[in-house]
């Protein structure tokens, strides 16, 4: 299982390899405040925060562990948000979508679920994976309800799992999507996609 960075695009979203240039977009498209609130980076408002988020990810990526996208809108060419795939694990053939964020303007579309399609669809039938994970906050039902409707099998909480910068204490909800069970998801996926 090799990953390596690679552009991914559907029919409303491109999936790029996240670089610096990207920053000012991300900047603006991330000044709301209440897309931070479940995330453990803290308050990414400002350039100067979101510089410093981006250099830390690439950062993270040149050891093979993580995979960053930008998400590009394709019908306006903006920045809708940014995911990745993290957690890489080749020896175990599994790894994590996460760190998963867009503008507001961009949540309640169709964006996250051709996003997750395409990082699935990567993953099971080019990477090879058995295993897909993703988490969230126990706090973000919207979150958790969007994970099981892409098909997603709600696995446990570890509790007290991460420490947020406001010093709350985070319970994490993991799910996951096997290869035996990437057909049916995609076909949901699909229909969705569609519908």
């Amino acid at each position: 299982m090799e990953v390596k960075a690679v552009t991914l695009t559907g029919k409303t979203v491109r999936l790029a390899p996240l670089g610096e240039g990207h920053i000012p977009g991300l900047a603006q498209v991330g000044a709301e405040p209440s897309i931070w609130t479940y995330m453990p980076y803290g308050q990414m408002t400002t350039a100067s925060a979101m510089r410093t988020w981006v250099q830390n990810l690439l950062q993270h990526s040149e050891d093979g562990a993580e995979l960053p996208f930008v998400v590009i809108h394709l019908a306006t060419g903006r920045v809708a948000g940014a995911t990745r795939y993290m957690d890489i694990r080749p020896a175990h053939r599994g790894l994590e979508i996460g760190g998963t964020w867009y503008g507001v303007e961009f949540q309640r579309t169709g964006v996250n679920t051709e996003c997750k399609y395409l990082l699935l669809q990567h993953a099971f039938e080019v990477l090879g994976c058995i295993r897909v994970q993703l988490k969230t906050d126990s706090r973000n039902e919207r979150s958790q309800r969007a994970i099981e409707r892409i098909g997603a099998v709600r696995e446990g909480v570890l509790r007290n799992h991460i420490i947020l910068p406001d010093g709350v204490y985070r319970h994490s909800v993991y799910y996951s999507v096997v290869d035996t069970e990437w057909p049916s998801v995609k076909r949901q996926l699909e229909g969705m996609l569609a519908g």
